[in-house]
């Protein structure tokens, strides 16, 4: 997806506005709609081992506007498997209306008039029910994050989870034709999100989830690490003399020697985002290019 595409679905999911700039028209119009997008991972092959942010290249900033992110993955499963073949080849046997008994087939017609009359027609208000079970829902997703073993809490949920479930228990009661929400709305949008969550937010590090991944791209066993890399980074080159920090340390060496220290594995990728951090505090100097790149202590610094 290119910069220019990106910034128009910013927009878009953002402000609700689409900018025009075409045939010396300039202006900008409402854009209130829903977005069902799918993507493919990077290499066309989805990497476990990976959050969804690097696996479909996408910003975090873009991909926490959608409410709900599901990963249709391919799992070897013989039960499924067998359903997903039996239902393809159902396909085959049935593909005359006659067969289908009727039941099942919607006129194209009646369902535009549907969804036009609901969108339109039908605005349900929430009762106090409802509002309740939002609230214990909400609060449900948010202690998932709570460890004794830890001081500091996951994010699991957040305010931005709520609304999520607030329009898809408004939008299960449109379906319904219905002028209030009511609990089972509630329910199965909080169904929903339970399982967007439970599959899209967890850290494949940890097997935890942390909203911090759709977020920030960042889950709170890496920051850890990443904060751990900066001191023994620091560690390191206030280790080496005067002498030394003077000249530096290669980079090779650097990351060798912190991948020898650590008890977790450090990947290039985090290696490099430390160290543009320190040079963008002014702590260290980075000089040369590529494998000729050499990290400074600065003074005084």
């Amino acid at each position: 997806m290119s910069d220019a595409t990106r910034s128009v679905l910013h927009e878009v999911m953002e402000q609700q506005t689409v900018s025009i700039a075409k045939a010396g028209i300039i202006t900008t119009l409402n854009a209130r709609t829903s977005i069902l997008a799918a993507a493919n991972p990077i290499g066309s092959k989805y990497n476990p081992d990976e959050t969804v942010t690097r696996n479909i290249d996408l910003p975090p900033t873009l991909i926490s506007r959608f409410h709900l992110l599901y990963l249709v993955l391919d799992d070897v499963d013989e039960a499924l498997d067998r359903k997903l073949a039996q239902h393809l080849v159902s396909l085959y046997l049935e593909d005359a209306p006659e067969t289908g008994g009727g039941q099942d087939i919607l006129p194209i017609e009646e369902l535009s008039a549907y969804i036009t009359y609901a969108r339109s027609r039908i605005n349900p208000t929430i009762t106090e029910a409802a509002g309740e079970e939002l609230v214990r829902c909400y609060v449900t997703l948010r202690k998932a994050g709570e460890d004794p073993r830890s001081n500091e809490k996951r994010i699991t949920a957040t305010t931005r989870q709520l609304e999520s479930m607030i329009r898809l228990a408004e939008a299960h009661a449109r379906m319904r034709l219905s002028p209030f929400v009511e609990l089972d709305d509630v329910k199965e949008a909080f169904r929903l999100m339970r399982e967007a969550i439970n599959t899209s937010a967890r850290d494949p590090t940890t097997g935890e989830i942390d909203m911090g991944l759709l977020d920030t791209s960042i889950g709170r066993q890496q920051r850890k690490m990443r904060a751990d890399l900066r001191r023994a980074v620091l560690g390191m080159l206030d280790g080496v003399g005067v002498a030394a920090s003077t000249r530096g340390v290669r980079w090779a060496d650097a990351f060798a020697q912190m991948e020898a220290q650590s008890s977790v594995r450090v990947s290039p990728a985090d290696f490099q985002e430390v160290i543009r951090e320190l040079e963008q505090e002014g702590l260290v100097k980075v000089t040369g290019e590529r494998d000729r790149r050499v990290i400074k202590r600065v003074e005084g610094a």
